[in-house]
């Protein structure tokens, strides 16, 4: 069997371009899906997909770890976020097409099945453009809150920090210590909130600050509360607060989570498998962690080619904790995707189709051509004019 060509499938989604690839076979009929969505680099991960097509086209696609190698080994230079994002939509393809040619779903390849049903959490309101709601009045957060778990629910994440930088100012604080209040009575103790800092604070002593008001409603995980990159920081921020911390959206390799391991820096890790290497890197980062006694929860706010490759990785993944989840985030969703995501009680069912189970409308699909997206993080200005984090 070899490659014979990738092909790309870019479906505007408002926040984002969601890029499908298409890995096709010699095998009449027989192609993997993968998904190379990172927001806001469309076009630069288009072309890093054409650079690796070199290294690819030809192989066997059931040769997925030597495939792997050849796509990072003969890259020379350091991937990062946009090369990898390639390789990682490559190599669920592989996965996919390896799967359908056994007649197995993926998960059987991942050591099979250690769980019967895969816990998933939300965004407020699904995350819907338009849908969304600040904090300035509690009241209807909380309503929108209680709105979102109504749809099957039972855990959920929500922002409760502002925008800021060296300063956590009283009043913040205080009115952060009352959303995250008035959210906890509003839907009880039996709900898991996280909430995401996305490493708005510029140091760790505002982090502290922060997580001190919002420990009371015992979060399953406060997620970022600094920025990315410095494991030794976040092993001593952790060490301070009494709420457990994750992190792992914006890292991509092996040897990032293993400091974070070796550290102790956080009790839940979050890679994206559409970022870390695929299921390939992500297997390897899965393992690293159960060997630092961390949880997994992948990050996942993207199309439904990222959510079936988590679901797949949760169902077979020991120490898996909890996934994100984005089915619904544009109301054309099912129109354009036939997948396996299935809310039952809070939790996806253990799909059973070969493959990851999931099949494009590529004519559906073409009515949702590239667009420049809608890019939220333009408004991260502080109100004397520096640009915070997003």
């Amino acid at each position: 069997m070899k490659i014979t060509g990738i092909r790309t499938i870019v479906v505007n989604a408002i926040h984002r371009n969601w890029i499908f690839v298409k890995v096709e076979t010699d095998q009449p009929g027989l192609y993997g899906w993968g998904e190379a969505t990172l927001e806001w680099k469309t076009r630069a991960v288009l072309g890093a997909i054409e650079d690796l097509e070199q290294f690819v086209i030809g192989q066997d696609p059931r040769r997925i770890e030597h495939i792997f190698a050849r796509m990072t080994k003969f890259s020379f230079w350091p991937l990062g976020s946009i090369g990898l994002t390639a390789v990682s939509a490559i190599d669920q393809a592989l996965w996919d097409i390896k799967a359908k040619d056994l007649g197995v779903p993926v998960w059987q390849l991942l050591g099979g099945q250690v769980r019967d049903k895969v816990r998933v959490y939300t965004h407020l309101r699904r995350a819907k453009i338009g849908a969304q709601i600040g904090t300035e009045d509690i009241g209807a957060f909380c309503a929108a809150v209680e709105e979102t778990l109504a749809m099957g629910y039972n855990a959920i994440k929500l922002g409760f920090v502002p925008y800021c930088a060296y300063e956590a100012t009283v009043p913040e604080l205080l009115h952060v210590e009352k959303v995250a209040s008035a959210v906890r009575d509003r839907v009880g103790a039996e709900v898991a909130i996280m909430t995401d800092f996305h490493g708005r604070p510029a140091s760790p002593e505002v982090a502290k600050a922060y997580i001190d008001v919002i420990a009371p409603i015992r979060p399953l995980f406060i997620e970022e509360p600094i920025q990315p990159g410095n494991a030794a920081s976040m092993a001593g921020l952790a060490r301070r607060v009494a709420c457990p911390l994750a992190t792992g959206e914006r890292l991509f390799t092996p040897r990032e989570f293993a400091e974070l391991a070796e550290l102790q820096a956080v009790a839940h890790i979050q890679p994206d498998l559409s970022h870390c290497g695929g299921l390939t890197g992500g297997r390897k980062i899965a393992a690293i962690a159960e060997a630092g006694q961390m949880g997994i929860a992948p990050h996942n706010p993207m199309g439904p080619v990222a959510g079936a490759v988590a679901l797949h990785f949760d169902v077979a993944t020991p120490n898996f904790l909890i996934q994100e989840e984005a089915v619904g985030l544009v109301p054309w969703f099912d129109e354009i995707f036939d997948h396996p995501m299935r809310l039952v009680d809070g939790c996806w069912e253990v799909p059973q189709a070969v493959g990851f189970g999931i099949e494009i409308n590529e004519d559906a699909a073409a009515r949702h051509p590239f667009a420049p997206e809608i890019v939220p993080a333009l408004d991260a200005i502080l109100p004397d004019g520096t640009i915070a984090h997003w």
